[in-house]
């Protein structure tokens, strides 16, 4: 029983304090005076009367009710139902205030108020929440107060205070009076009233509040709000209504059933007590909306605003929602109760009725679906509850992470924080203990969840659920609803409005009579019977298991089964010692072990071969074990929510093996780096589940017989019945004990008290076991795991909040910190000491134990320490488990190692060779080590597959061509853990993907990074390998196995001295030039181009003048530039000499200029220039503003034959371009500057045109000397089938599908046509005609017509499209501009990116769209090729056509310098060959100043600027071209390969620096021929290149077979394109190729090998396998030449002869091959030795125009044969010939058999000699005068062949010829005479001929 109220307090507005601003209130009276003994008044209550502030009101306002919540110091609330009324004030009273207040001189006009009216409250304070009752009694008192009743109020007061209720159970029938009148009340005012108390008060009462505040807010807001309370945020209510803030706290927390809320909850906060907000606990607070401004800073509060509907979530709060599928479903309840109407929203014919329920039906519905939310949460929490102590009271934990496990949720942050949270604790303590009351949760949990699971998916079910428990949560609040008799009276309407002052105050009570009334009832109570409402105690039912559930949600394992017989085998053949084929199994056991089954499976297999704790091993079993259980280990978090850890640690005790003399290891020794042996929640778990089954069996020994049989049987490793048992003894004892006699009880408690303690011994050393490393002399594994002086937060209540911030400082604050100087010994016994202090104070171990406990601790400690000493002592002597022993790479000279090997596995990447996935072993993942040197970057090491173990594999790249570097976690189906891994992406298209062995410190992992990042980006040139080669130093890090002290100190301080010294001396003194960097300049310009173009006149003449290396006196250096490449080729193109320049002889059209000879007019441009002779330096110094960075037009290269020439420039800046292509005519507001230098720019194109010989013969006259005529001579034929090509090239260069604006019509023009009555100059037929739109000749050669009439330009001028746009042409003008579309430099980069991803990927792809093709497709490299490609042709057609070309886009370095450079290769065969390739790249490439180091970014400050493979594309183009014309060119493709390696490389220094004025700067362009200072470091390629091509001839193309002055025109299309095998082949048996002593040496070194070992084997088969990722196939498999030059050399070696130059060979048998070919009269070479010429010829001579359609038909040469075939066709039908020449097939298969052949003419002509050509495809039997001839002189059809058969010699047959020799050939119309060479000859001839017959 319960009072119903305990005081009554009177509270009036405190007149005597009204000095300050704001008001306060007063206590008028209370009742009863002296505080209750069991609940004292609570403080501060008329704070809480108002909570706005007490203020004085000018009207009476009406009486206002609500219910505040306070809560005492012991966390009891106390309700206060604050019943308000207004009272007018005294007047005289008033008048007096006022008169002292008011100011003397206020105008007395001033109304003030006659009345002033004061808030009264009547207060009733009670420990029990029934708004109704209390509402009812406080409007009563009022009544009678107001209406003056009869009655004395204190009669009614004394009444109210001592009226007492039941607090619950509802009434059991036999009690049906008595509980009548209890629930009945009257104060004694005429008035009744039924309290309904509820049925069972651990169910909240809420009255409609949870359907109110859903009203509110609606369904996913009040979802929030839920989660935010459950998780521990800040939730603030805001309203206008004081009783709307408390119901909806009430509302809030009546959903959190069955958790209760135990921070700050605070309904209704007074404006006073607003600092409460920034508290730093969570709380559920209430304010008016008045203070809501004051609201607005709290930086980490939930708002939920009641009256506009919205929940504010500040942007630092993370509210951790539901998991899904929960979330969603408990929302769909939730709108199924609330909203009824919207599942059937859409039906045509909605049924009538569909109404929510009414609102207190409807709150218990909400109410229901919340419950049923928490029944799926907490189901079968109680198998994870352990009970560690039964009497004197129970004590329980809850085994979080096995919780968590089991429902596969450890990563869900939700339950995670609830499960952390205060009121999760509590509930626990409330709810564990197995024998209490049991209430509707109870039962849920017990009977329904499995009807909750069966049910979750289907609504409906889940709404009838829901229906049912809402019916029984009503009638628990309502037991009798038809009851409810209230009669109270309300005050009557009285006018109170007209007559204010006539309401007397509330009176004055007599607080004696009240005190008697009180007094009376005490006494009366205590002579009454207590009441005694029999609790009914029971065993609280556990429910179901949770087994089951997972199954369903966790990503279960298909084949599991066939997975746990795996793992179940190996263990069978480990201890059955069968140690071959456990190791065939254990990849693919370790790849099982990811699942949990497996890990299960695991313990409970090692667990049947552990007898009485011990299983000893040897030394591979034992490795193989430990391998396993750290695998197992590897993959459980630190929490062990699956029990892997906790089964696994009797079993870490139970494994060892014998070292040596009593000296045993365990496998503890060997598991100790996962982070759960560190983990304090882990240990914890684990001791409680260990206490449980001890207590478990001491009761079940002390109970006889009948519990033994209930479930003595299961006392397995951890079944659910266990768990059951112990609970359910739990319950049967706590029943027995209050039977149990004092003596039973004191021993009971006594002998649990033992048991804990003992286990606390034994969990002490178990945890020195796992704690203390091996080698106790290094306290490596503490400082990497977090043992910090943390407290445990596993039960601890902590909020989250305080939780994540302990959790961060376990780092900072880890004991570890000064682990330096304390030992191992001290951190993990203070360890110990914080686990076993928490875990017996929460077991309650008394204190003399707990202090005999810490003084064993360090004992343990120590004598663990002191048997580990020996076991590791030992254990070193042991052989090193078979890790494979490091190899050390062999290195260049000169290179040197900067970081010593560390033990890496190579991962595979997205290569599939190498995984074996494509057939043959997998030789990746391999373990071996990674090396730094200041050149490379080496993998070597072995495959970790056992069945190729025995190759070596290796992968490098420089180390400058390192792309992107990236830091990935890596694990692996091994043993080891990774801690880390790097993927390395070189753009030599090579990819390495690393992953540290566990010996590698982590630290040492980073000082590598750094290493690298200091080798890639140098801070400057000369920090690169080519210039530091043999001169860095020792400055090797050297690391011992795990040493982490390496200080990076020392180690930087000698870096920076060792790169002091290499910079040398002449670079420091030289510090205070410092040019102006491209970027820069760059910038400047562009920012300077709008408005002015001659920007160099503004910058600092000091700055562009040469530097002290240079001085114009300097005879040297000139005669040097001299000396240098492009002087040699400007002579060989007979474009001036020195000499001439000077004296300046007219005659020449070309000088060359040292105008740039200090680099002043362009620093990137070379020395010398050729400039036309006409032009002086102090014009091109003028002209050179209007080119981006300076770069004029200057010529490259002349064609020797039309004398037309190639230039190069920057594009125009950007107001040059228009100046320059408007019609000079057109009128200019302002002679500028810029004008003048537009007419010299003039005049210098046209200084160019005229010195073209077409153009000064021609000199005005309109037609080409080529076009005179259309029937032209054979020799021009080439030209009448050109012309549409150009215009064709034209159209698709130029890019036809966009009109261009202005005057380019579609597709361009070609020649501009000029002259008065020609065609109009903007025709844009003309273009079309060209491009071949319409061909009115049916070759699709443009009409006759048109070629009298038209002009070609002689200077063509290729553009940049978004630079021309604008640009006018001009009828008169001699040149015209092609504008094209330029690749930007970007897209070369990103493309590249694309490319390298496709060639390498990093991973292999799951997507099947994402194909090796689609990726090389998306990354668009091959259609830059062809769009460069595709240029070049261009330009090479239009020089032979005799126009000259200017090539003139972006910077000139970049796209222009590839264009220029294939022009040239493909114009002037001079360029395909060594010298000729090497010359051209020094010119265009390093002397005209391409960006090597900045597209390389090669150095520090061109980092940023990514790697940009410009030249790589060339070197692809070339590569294109060389397929195509495989006989044209010098060299190898072997040799495009190396250039594409080493130009990224940085072995030498060819390629490094961005212009010949940098290399003179730095002083390197000249030092290769003065100083030879090591004679084994090369500084330039060509040198090495040279050297080598001397020695092997794998530079060499044995199929570089000329022809004189050809020109290349290759297809460009992508279809004929084909992909560079540098891209993608790889050699893992070597590395790559490119650097040749490495390979030679690696050759030595295998031959060594095989001769040290003795052959013992059986005789060996010769035959060789062939992996194509793995061996260098050119080098396994040679060719046919290169193979019999190696066996020559080899022979030659072994006879001891002087070796010959293997040039020297092949030039020998190539003449060798020429003579014998004169011999046989032709003039062609090597065809026996070499493939047949005539397949390139034709290539050559028709190939190109094939693409054409409207050409094709027109070329064939073969009607020529026609003319003079001796045999005449039958009439009427065409001979065969004609039918087959109208098909051209490739001449290789025409000719089935060839030969010279001697053939008697026709009467008294001689014998001659003949080439004959027997065609088994045509049928017949052609001959021609000489091999090389293309005419055929006669035919032979085969079809007229009547027989073949030997003949005799006739008159003048040759002499000296076997009689043999001769044959006949016989045909319908007469005798063909032959002779063949010899017998064997004539033999061959007639047996073709025969096959021929008779296949016929």
């Amino acid at each position: 029983m319960a009072r119903l109220a305990d005081y009554f307090v009177v509270v009036g507005y405190d007149l005597d304090k009204r000095g300050g601003s704001e008001g306060q209130g007063r206590i008028l009276q209370r009742f009863p005076e002296k505080d209750w003994e069991d609940n004292p008044f609570p403080q501060g209550i008329e704070l809480f009367c108002q909570p706005n502030g007490w203020q004085l009101v000018p009207e009476r306002q009406p009486p206002s009710f609500f219910v505040a919540v306070l809560t005492d110091i012991n966390s009891e609330r106390h309700y206060c139902a604050c019943f308000t009324f207004w009272e007018c004030l005294d007047n005289p009273q008033l008048q007096k205030a006022e008169a002292s207040e008011v100011d003397e001189d206020e105008e007395p006009g001033v109304d003030q108020p006659a009345h002033i009216f004061a808030p009264k409250s009547l207060v009733l304070v009670s420990r029990l929440d029934h708004t109704e009752v209390f509402r009812n009694c406080l409007g009563l008192i009022y009544t009678v107060h107001v209406d003056s009743l009869t009655v004395p109020l204190e009669t009614v007061i004394g009444n109210l205070l001592t009226c007492v209720i039941p607090i619950a159970g509802g009434s059991q029938p036999g009690q049906e009076e008595r509980e009548e009148n209890l629930r009945t009340i009257t104060l004694g005012a005429g008035d009744r009233q039924v309290i309904q108390t509820p049925i069972n008060d651990s169910l909240p009462v809420s009255g409609s509040s949870v359907a109110q505040l859903f009203r509110q807010l609606g369904i996913v807001n009040v979802l929030c709000l839920f989660c935010a309370a459950l998780t521990e945020h800040k939730i603030l209510f805001l309203s206008t209504s004081y009783q709307r803030l408390t119901d909806a706290c009430r509302g809030l927390l009546a959903i959190m059933f069955p958790l209760k809320y135990s921070f700050t909850y605070v309904p209704i906060l007074p404006g006073k007590l607003l600092e409460v907000l920034s508290t730093p606990t969570p709380f559920i607070i209430g304010v008016n909306s008045f203070f809501r401004s004051e609201t607005q800073e709290l930086l980490d509060v939930i708002i939920a605003d009641l009256d506009g509907g919205t929940v504010t979530i500040p942007e630092c709060v993370h509210i951790s929602l539901l998991p899904e599928p929960l979330l969603q479903q408990t929302q769909t309840a939730l709108s199924m109760v609330l909203d009824p109407e919207l599942e059937i929203a859409d039906q045509a014919f909605p049924p009538s009725s569909t109404q929510p329920s009414a609102l207190k039906i409807l709150d218990k519905e909400i109410r229901a679906v919340f419950l049923w939310l928490f029944a799926r949460l907490f189901q079968g929490y109680r198998w994870c509850l352990h009970i560690i102590r039964i009497h004197p009271e129970p004590v329980i934990r809850f085994h979080k992470a096995a919780f968590l496990g089991q429902r596969a949720l450890s990563e869900d942050d939700f339950l995670m924080k609830v499960l952390d949270g205060m009121a999760f604790a509590g509930f626990v303590s409330e709810r564990g203990p197995p024998y209490r009351t049991t209430d509707l949760f109870d039962e849920l949990i017990a009977n329904q969840v499995a009807r909750i699971r069966q049910e979750e998916a289907c609504p409906h079910k889940v709404m009838s659920h829901i229906k049912e428990l809402a019916e029984r949560l009503f009638k628990n609040e309502n037991p009798y609803p038809t009851v409810a008799m209230h009669k109270v009276q309300r005050p009557a309407e009285s006018p109170n409005q007209a007559h204010p002052q006539t309401r007397p105050p509330f009176p004055i009570l007599d607080e004696v009579s009240v005190q008697l009334f009180i007094d009376h009832a005490t006494a009366k109570l205590k002579t009454a019977p207590p009441v005694v409402k029999a609790e009914l105690k029971s065993m609280v039912p556990s429910g179901p298991p949770l087994g089951d559930i997972v199954d369903r949600n966790s990503n279960a394992l298909a084949n599991s089964a066939r997975r746990l017989e795996v793992v179940r085998n190996c263990i069978t053949y480990i201890f059955d010692n069968k140690m071959l084929e456990a190791k065939k199994l254990m990849p693919a056991v370790l790849r099982a072990l990811k699942g949990r089954a497996a890990r299960v499976c695991l313990t409970q297999e090692l667990n049947q071969h552990v007898l009485q704790n011990r299983a000893v091993l040897d030394d591979q079993q034992f490795d193989y074990i430990v391998r396993m259980m750290n695998c197992t280990l590897q993959d459980c978090s630190h929490i062990d929510e699956h029990g892997i850890a906790a089964a696994l640690l009797p079993l870490v005790t139970a494994f060892c093996r014998k070292l040596g003399a009593g000296i045993t290891q365990f496998a503890y020794s060997c598991v100790q780096e996962h982070m759960v042996w560190t983990n304090m929640q882990f240990w914890e778990a684990m001791f409680y589940s260990d206490v449980q089954n001890h207590i478990r069996a001491l009761y079940l020994e002390t109970e006889e017989g009948e519990q033994q049989t209930n479930s003595g049987q299961q006392v397995g490793t951890g079944g659910g019945r266990e768990v059951l048992s112990a609970l359910e003894l739990a319950s049967e004892q706590s029943r027995l004990w209050p039977t149990l006699s004092k003596d039973m009880q004191t021993e009971r408690v006594q002998k649990e008290e033992s048991t804990v303690f003992s286990q606390a011994i034994h969990y002490a050393n178990r945890m020195s076991y796992l704690l203390l490393p091996l080698d106790t002399s290094k306290n490596r594994l503490l400082r990497s795991t977090g043992l910090g002086d943390v407290e445990s937060v596993s039960n601890s209540y902590v909020t989250n909040s305080i939780a994540g911030s302990m959790a961060e400082s376990y780092d900072t604050e880890s004991g570890f910190e000064d682990a330096e100087s304390s030992d191992v010994a001290n951190s993990v016994v203070r360890f110990i000491n914080r686990f076993v202090d928490k875990v017996c104070n929460e077991s309650g171990v008394t204190n003399e134990h707990l202090k005999a406990l810490h003084t064993m601790i360090p004992d343990i400690v120590q004598m663990h320490i002191e048997t580990l000493d020996a076991v590791h002592r030992e254990s070193k002597r042991l052989p090193p488990i078979q890790k494979p022993k490091l190899l050390r790479p062999i290195l260049l000279p000169g290179e040197e190692l900067v970081m010593d090997g560390m033990r890496v596995h190579l991962i595979s990447d997205g290569r599939e060779e190498a995984t074996g996935v494509m057939g043959g072993p997998p030789l990746l993942p391999a373990e071996g080590a990674i090396f730094l040197t200041t050149y490379r970057l080496i993998f070597k090491g072995t495959p970790t597959d056992a069945l190729v173990g025995e190759q070596v594999v290796t992968r490098s790249f420089p180390i400058a061509s390192l792309t992107k570097e990236k830091r990935i976690s890596i694990t692996l189906p091994m043993d080891q853990f990774i801690q880390e891994g790097l993927q390395l992406r070189s753009c030599t298209f090579q990819l390495m993907k690393i992953a540290f062995d566990e010996e590698v410190a982590s630290d040492l992992a980073e000082v590598f990074r750094k290493h690298m990042h200091k080798l890639r980006y140098p801070q400057h040139v000369q920090g690169t390998f080519a210039f530091t080669v043999g001169q860095f130093g020792k400055m090797a890090v050297e690391h011992k196995a795990k040493d982490k002290n390496q200080s990076l100190k020392t180690l930087s301080k000698n870096l920076v001295k060792s790169a002091k010294r290499t910079i040398g001396r002449q670079y420091v003194t030289r510090k205070k030039y410092a040019p102006p960097t491209w970027e820069n300049r760059s910038s400047l310009q562009s920012e300077l181009d709008e408005d002015e173009i001659s920007v160099s006149e503004e910058m600092d003449q000091s700055s562009l003048t040469l530097s002290s290396t240079i001085r114009s006196s300097d005879r040297q250096t000139m005669s040097n530039v001299v000396e240098r490449a492009c002087c040699r080729d400007y002579q060989r193109l007979g474009l001036g000499t020195l000499s001439n320049s000077l004296t300046r002889s007219k005659n020449e059209p070309f000088r060359i200029s040292t105008v740039n000879r200090m680099y002043t007019v362009c620093r990137s441009y070379p020395g010398l220039l050729i400039v036309p002779q006409s032009i002086p330096d102090s014009t091109i110094q003028r002209i050179c503003r209007c080119y981006r960075q300076n770069r004029f037009p200057v010529v490259c290269w002349r064609n020797s034959r039309t004398k037309a020439v190639l230039l190069r420039s920057a594009g125009l800046h950007a107001k040059g371009v228009v100046g320059f292509f408007k019609s000079p005519n057109a009128p200019t507001s302002v002679p500028s500057q810029a004008d003048s230098t537009s007419l010299e720019q003039e005049k210098y194109l046209q200084a160019i045109i005229s010195s073209m010989p077409s153009y000064s013969e021609t000199s005005g006259r309109n037609t080409l000397s080529g076009f005179t005529s259309t029937h032209m001579s054979t020799s021009d034929s080439s030209d009448k089938l050109r012309q549409p090509k150009i215009g064709a090239l034209m159209k698709q260069v130029m890019g036809a599908k966009e009109d261009m604006p202005g005057t380019f019509s579609r597709g361009g023009k070609w020649g501009s046509i000029r002259g008065s009555g020609r065609l109009s100059a903007y025709n844009p037929d003309v273009g079309n005609r060209l491009a071949g739109k319409e061909s009115p000749q049916p070759n699709g050669g443009p009409s006759e017509a048109l070629f009298l009439r038209q002009q070609k330009a002689y200077l063509y001028i290729i553009g940049d499209k978004a630079q021309l746009k604008g640009g006018k042409q001009d009828a008169f003008q001699q040149w015209e501009v092609v504008p094209i579309e330029v690749c930007d430099v970007r897209q070369v980069k990103n493309s590249f990116k694309k490319l390298m991803k496709a060639c390498v990927p990093s991973s292999s792809s799951l997507d099947a769209t994402m194909s090796f093709h689609r990726c090389l497709e998306d990354s668009e490299w091959m259609s830059l090729l062809h769009r460069v490609l595709q240029v070049s042709v261009l330009v090479v057609e239009l020089l032979y056509s005799g126009s000259s070309v200017m090539v003139s886009l972006e910077d000139g370095w970049d796209v222009t310098t590839q264009v220029v450079s294939l022009v040239q290769l493909l114009s002037d065969p001079y360029y395909r060959t060594f010298d000729g390739f090497r010359l051209l790249v020094e010119k265009e490439w390093l002397s005209f100043g391409h960006r090597f180091s900045h597209r390389g970014a090669q150095t520090l400050a061109s980092q940023s600027s990514g790697f940009t493979p410009v030249f790589l594309q060339f070197l692809d183009c070339v590569h294109q071209i060389h397929l195509q014309f495989p006989m044209e060119f010098e060299f190898s493709q072997y040799y495009l390969k190396f250039l594409a390696y080493h130009y990224v490389s940085n072995r030498f220094r060819t390629f490094l620096l961005d212009s010949d004025y940098e290399r003179i700067e730095l002083g390197v362009l000249y030092e290769e021929k003065g100083e030879k200072k090591s004679p084994q470091v090369c500084k330039s390629v060509w040198d090495y290149i040279d050297r080598l091509n001397k020695k092997t001839p794998i530079f060499y193309n044995y199929m570089f077979s000329p022809e004189d002055e050809e020109v290349l025109r290759p297809y460009s299309y992508i279809s004929n394109l084909k992909v560079w095998d540098f891209y993608t082949e790889e050699t893992l048996s070597e590395g790559p190729s490119y650097d040749w002593e490495l390979v030679r040496s690696r050759q030595e070194h295998t031959a060594e090998e095989t001769q040290e070992k003795p052959d013992t084997s059986a005789p060996k088969s010769r035959r060789q396998i062939v992996w194509p990722c793995y061996d260098s196939l050119s080098r396994v498999v040679p060719d046919a030449i290169t193979k019999l030059l190696q066996d020559l050399q080899n022979l030659e070696a072994e006879l001891g002869q002087p070796s010959e130059k293997w040039k020297e060979t092949w030039d020998k048998i190539k003449s060798a091959q020429r003579t014998e070919a004169k011999l046989e009269s032709r003039s062609s070479i090597s065809s026996s030795l070499l493939m047949s010429s005539n397949l390139s010829h034709q290539r050559r001579s028709q190939g190109v125009y094939l693409q054409d359609p409207g050409v094709s038909s027109s070329i064939n040469l073969s009607l020529d044969c026609e003319v003079s075939a001796t045999s005449t066709p039958v009439a009427g039908r065409p001979s065969t010939s004609t039918l087959y020449s109208q098909f051209q097939s490739t001449e290789s298969e025409n000719r089935s058999f060839e030969g010279i052949l001697f053939k008697r003419g026709a009467l008294l002509k001689p014998w001659k000699p003949r080439w004959f050509v027997l065609d088994k495809t045509k049928h017949q039997l052609r001959y021609y005068e000489t091999r090389q001839d293309k005419e055929c002189k006669g035919v032979i059809e085969l079809a007229e062949v009547e027989s073949v058969i030997p003949g005799a010699p006739a008159m003048g047959a040759p002499k000296n010829i076997d009689e043999k020799a001769f044959f006949d050939l016989k045909t319908t119309k007469r005798v063909y005479n032959f002779c063949a060479q010899d017998s064997l000859n004539a033999q061959l001839w007639m047996d073709s001929v025969q096959s021929c017959l008779s296949d016929a």
